[in-house]
């Protein structure tokens, strides 16, 4: 006959694990216990998938307060025979007017089976055995996630009083069978009996106790007293395990937010297992509830700056992944996929600042074969701001033990000084290998054509220019000339002007040539012209004509009053280049003004710079995308969005050139512009 109540272990002669080591076999890890949950129960799951089951794993966490017409049982059958307060904390849970609960739920996995008495677990199928009853036994599972089962204490530490239920569904001999037991480790006592004091484990058991060791509740008296509790019941070819977390911590965490946060935290740590398969479906499928209301997990392709591993992790599985190896000695170490992206800073969040992701993202995602992120390691800073890069990094299988062995029970990291050679010269190889990939992303030796004066883009260095890897750059050469001539000048340093050099005609011949020191090319303050730019002015003041030799003063007219030469208009850049949106599309924004009075027209010439090359792309390859004027906006916020824009200059308005990069190219803009005769 069934009787149900909770059995305390005491220790035996030859000795046991006390719960305080067990509670403590996780360490001191740097990610909080949410994030660990997520982790270890995932892994879990991955680890119990059925092979032969064509559906994804589904996993769930689900948070609630017992309602009602479930209250009361949870008070009666759970307090039945439960140890004092001093012992564990239980009862003083239950009695609180409020009882809330943590579900960790898998579907589509094969449940806890197997024995359910540690003397009997003879055989390979001994999950039941390894979760409630064995602590620290070796994985059984071939590339699996786990390693030697300390993770499993996650659970525990998530519960104020230490308990936790475990509801599962496995197949058995003679077909399918429900499981109900519930689990606590609190810490070691000795307790004053009538044959005097003994001293306890702090590992308790609650279900049948009417044989000699407790067992499970088991089929129809496990599938009555989880409905008696509320719990979610299996159906009918439906195997998996629920693990119920009584009163768990949230962290100083309303509920919702703690709901919320795990979503987020489920796509940080499981996106891989998002992505979806050849068979276009993913691997595991998440949900997260509080009090019955969902919060979504968020998809890692639409959510920056996941979306960048995730082409990292394409790039990885493509023919742009690169193979990593050790030379010596020869091992073939994984594969590794690297993204680069400019765009504007990312907005830090709970779950991104728990794995030190913070405003730019230079991190490479490392995992092994079970494509279970480990971690996030950081790679050296971008040059600039609006930079950004990704990598992913997975160990090959031959090595997937060595990898396994370097991490710590929360497996969220590699540590080569834990192991031996040669398995420690692969990990501390392996980090070197990607050090070497992330040092030659942005090693950029190509240059741009000369007359642009370059804008550096953020934060970048100037021997970058603005010529920056995966990034968009922005230079000003400016017009001096009639339409069509392409000179440029430098500029008074004292000016605080951009610097520029000289573009040579079609001809071979430079245009403009002719300063006040009369040295073709080699003036320094040439900013002189005629305002509708169809002249130039010489050293002693005899105006010339385009193609006409100079015109001498008339002998009758007297010589003529001095007048001085007009200024040539000239672009001001304010400030650096900034991302925004227009119109629900990213744009590149760079502000100017023109110091200049006149009526002038500004235009825009655009390019891909071709990296290690000194040329640059104006035909796209079929298919490709090129940057694009998206407008100029006035200092009112309109947009213009004509090819180029008459501008009234010298009243030092700021405009904005409004440009749609073309993504994953290094561009190179000018902005230019000439003076307008007639407007």
């Amino acid at each position: 006959m069934t009787k149900v109540s909770w059995s305390s272990q005491t220790f035996p002669p030859e000795g046991a694990s006390v719960a305080e080591g067990i509670r403590n076999q996780l360490g001191r890890p740097t990610l909080d216990l949410l994030t660990i949950l997520v982790r270890e129960s995932a892994q879990n799951s991955w680890d119990a998938r059925l092979r032969d089951h064509p559906e994804p794993i589904d996993y769930a966490i689900d948070m609630w307060t017992v309602g009602p017409a479930h209250a009361t049982a949870w008070r009666e059958l759970l307090s039945q025979g439960a140890p004092l307060n001093d012992h564990l904390p239980l009862r003083q849970t239950l009695n609180r007017p409020m009882i809330r609960v943590m579900a960790i739920s898998d579907r589509g996995t094969s449940g806890l089976g197997g024995p359910t008495r540690a003397d009997e677990a003879v055989t390979k199928e001994h999950d039941f055995v390894s979760f409630v009853r064995n602590i620290g036994e070796p994985r059984d599972t071939e590339l699996g996630g786990g390693t030697y089962g300390f993770g499993k204490g996650i659970f525990y530490l998530m519960s104020k009083p230490g308990t936790i239920l475990l509801h599962t569904r496995c197949k058995v001999n003679h077909g399918y069978e429900t499981r109900l037991m519930g689990c606590a480790l609190w810490k070691s006592y000795i307790a004053r009996e009538q044959d005097g004091e003994r001293r306890y484990t702090g590992r308790h058991w609650w279900g049948d106790v009417s044989g000699d060791v407790v067992e499970p509740l088991i089929g129809t008296a496990a599938d009555a007293m989880a409905q008696q509790l509320g719990l979610r019941p299996f159906g009918a070819d439906e195997t998996g395990t629920s693990v119920i977390i009584i009163d768990p911590t949230l962290e100083d965490r309303e509920p919702a937010d703690a709901a919320g946060y795990l979503a987020e935290t489920i796509t940080w740590h499981l996106w891989p297992k998002m992505l979806e398969s050849p068979e276009d479906r993913p691997a595991m499928r998440f949900s997260v509830t509080c009090d019955g209301i969902d919060h979504p997990v968020p998809d890692a392709r639409e959510t920056r700056p996941l979306n960048l591993f995730v082409a990292a992790y394409e790039a990885m599985n493509a023919t742009d992944g690169k193979i990593l190896e050790c030379y010596k000695p020869k091992k073939r170490l994984g594969r590794l996929g690297l993204i680069k992206r400019t765009a504007p800073p990312m907005e830090a969040t709970d779950a991104s600042r728990m794995v030190d992701i913070e405003s730019a993202l230079h991190h490479v995602c490392l995992m092994r074969p079970a494509e279970l992120v480990v971690t996030y390691w950081p790679g050296p800073k971008p040059p600039g701001e609006y930079q950004h890069y990704a990598g992913v990094f997975r160990a090959d299988p031959d090595l997937d033990e060595t990898y396994a062995k370097a991490e710590p029970p929360t497996h969220d990291a590699w540590n080569p000084q834990s192991l031996d050679y040669p398995e420690s010269t692969y990990v501390n190889t392996t980090f070197r290998r990607i050090d070497d990939a992330l040092n030659g992303l942005f090693g950029i030796g190509g240059v741009t054509r000369g007359g642009s004066a370059k804008v550096a883009l953020g934060a970048a260095s100037t021997m970058f220019s603005s010529l920056v890897g995966g990034a968009w750059g922005t230079g000003g050469a400016t017009d001096y000339g009639k339409h069509g001539s392409t000179e440029t000048t430098h500029k008074d340093p004292a000016q605080g002007s951009r610097s520029s050099s000289v573009h040579f005609d079609d001809s071979g011949g430079q245009a403009g040539g002719n300063g006040p020191t009369g040295a073709a090319g080699t003036s320094l303050n040439t900013d002189w012209t005629i305002p509708n730019g169809t002249g130039a002015t010489t050293a002693n003041g005899t105006e010339t004509s385009a193609g006409a030799p100079p015109r001498q003063p008339s002998p009758t007219a007297g010589p003529e009053p001095y007048r001085p030469p007009a200024r040539r208009p000239r672009v001001e850049y304010v400030g650096d280049p900034y991302h925004g949106v227009r119109s629900d599309v990213p744009v590149l924004i760079q502000e100017f003004r023109l110091p200049v009075p006149g009526a002038q027209r500004v235009r825009i010439d655009l390019a891909v710079a071709l990296a290690g090359t000194t040329g640059r792309e104006t035909d796209p390859p079929l298919g490709a995308d090129m940057p694009e004027l998206f407008g100029w906006e006035d200092p009112d916020g309109s947009l213009h969005t004509t090819s180029s824009h008459a501008i009234q200059g010298g009243d030092n308005a700021i405009w904005r050139a409004i440009i749609r990069p073309a993504p994953d190219t290094m561009t190179e803009i000018d902005i230019a512009t000439e003076a307008v005769q007639n407007w």
